[in-house]
C-alpha cells in the first residue's frame, strides 16, 4: 500500500501520478480522498478513486483507477502550505499501514514523503518514518538504507546532529548495523556472501589516530569481530574514497556512520530514481528519495520517478 504522506507536500501528487499505469499488484492509498480528489483535479488527471473494500479480492493495478482507505485531515488542506493540526493525520497513514502490513493484508508498504518539522509542531516528537516505524514494530535498531542501481548505501546513524554522531558509533552500533545489512542481502537479495564496504569516522579514517580514534578503538574491532563470524567485510576505508569506481568493485553495499556521508554520494548518482528501504523491520518498507517539495504541490512539476522505483522495489522484495 502506498501513505500519501505530508498533505500538503507532493506526496498526494506523486501517488497519484504512480496510478497512471499498470503495475503488476494491487496498489492501495491510505490518505485524504478530499485531498486526492482536489489534487487530481487540479493536476487534470483522469483517475476514479473507490474505497477500499478489503473483502473485494485482489487484483493488478489498472492505470486510471485505485482503491484509497479515506483518513481525513482534521482541517482543510492548501497545497504547499503546512498546518500542525493535521501532524496526526500523517501518522494515522502510518499507523494504518503498518498495522496492514503486520497482519498481512498488505505485502509491504511505500511511503511518500513526510515534513518532520510540522510533526514536530504538532507537539509529536519525531525523527522519521525509520525510527517511528522501528518504534510501531518493537525493533531496536533499524537500518535506513538507499539504493540508486547496484550502489546501496546503509547507515549506523540516522537523523541526528552532527555533534551527537561520535557519541553514537559505538561497537554495538556498528556491528548490529553491518549484521542486519548482511543478514538482509541474504535473505531479501539472495546475495550468499555478501562483501560491504565499512567508512571510518574521521577524514582519512582517523590517519591513524592523528584525526580521531574511533577507528581505532571502535570501528575497526567490531569489523574484526564480525570477520571473526565469517561477514565478509571491507575497512574502515576513508569516506572520501570509499565511493571510488576501483573501490566499488565487488561490493554490495557500502556502510556509512552517518547520514550526510554516505548519502550525498548516492543522491548524486542517482537523486529522483533511489529507493529508501528500511532494513530490520520484520514487514517491507521502501520509500522515495525526497522530501516534501512544498512548492512543487499542486503544480503538475512533481516527479514521481522516486515513487515509482519505490514500488518496483517493493516487488522485488515481496517476490
Amino acid at each position: 500500500m502506498l501513505t500519501a504522506g505530508e498533505p500538503a507536500g507532493i506526496g498526494p501528487d506523486v501517488c497519484l501520478a504512480t496510478l497512471t499505469r499498470d503495475w503488476p499488484c494491487e496498489l492501495v492509498i491510505a490518505g485524504s480522498r478530499a485531498v486526492l480528489e482536489s489534487r487530481a483535479a487540479a493536476l487534470k488527471l483522469q483517475l476514479t478513486l473507490r474505497d477500499y473494500d478489503p473483502r473485494t479480492p485482489l487484483r493488478s493495478h489498472r492505470a486510471g483507477a485505485a482503491p484509497v482507505i479515506d483518513v481525513p485531515t482534521s482541517v482543510p488542506v492548501t497545497a504547499g502550505k503546512l498546518d500542525a493540526r493535521n501532524a496526526r493525520h500523517v501518522l494515522a497513514l502510518l499507523d494504518r499501514a503498518v498495522d496492514g502490513c503486520r497482519s498481512g493484508e498488505f505485502q509491504a508498504m511505500i511511503t511518500a514523503p513526510v515534513q518532520k518539522s510540522v510533526i514536530n509542531d504538532g507537539g509529536i516528537p519525531f525523527t522519521g518514518h525509520t525510527e517511528y516505524l522501528a518504534a510501531r514494530l518493537g525493533v531496536q535498531r533499524p537500518v535506513m538504507m538507499l539504493a540508486a542501481g547496484k550502489l546501496r548505501v546503509a547507515l549506523v546513524t540516522t537523523h541526528l546532529p552532527l555533534a551527537a554522531v561520535p557519541a553514537a558509533i559505538t561497537g554495538d552500533a556498528v556491528a548490529e548495523t553491518l549484521r542486519t545489512v548482511a543478514a538482509e542481502l541474504r535473505s531479501r537479495w539472495k546475495i550468499a556472501r555478501p562483501r560491504i564496504a565499512v567508512c571510518g569516522l574521521n577524514p582519512h579514517a582517523g590517519e591513524n589516530g592523528h584525526l580521531g580514534n574511533e577507528e581505532q578503538l571502535v570501528i575497526g574491532p567490531a569489523v574484526e569481530a564480525l570477520r571473526r563470524e565469517g561477514l565478509d567485510l571491507v575497512g574502515p576505508l576513508p569516506a572520501d574514497t570509499a565511493f571510488t569506481r576501483n573501490a566499488l568493485d565487488g561490493i554490495d553495499a557500502v556502510v556509512a556512520m552517518y547520514h550526510d556521508q554516505g548519502l550525498p554520494v548516492l543522491k548524486a548518482a542517482g537523486f529522483g530514481h533511489a529507493v529508501n528501504i528500511t532494513l530490520g523491520l520484520p514487514i517491507i518498507r521502501t520509500s522515495v528519495d525526497h522530501g516534501t517539495a512544498l512548492d512543487l504541490a499542486g503544480t503538475g512539476r512533481a516527479d514521481a520517478s522516486s515513487l515509482a522505483a519505490a514500488v518496483e522495489a517493493a516487488l522485488a522484495l515481496v517476490g
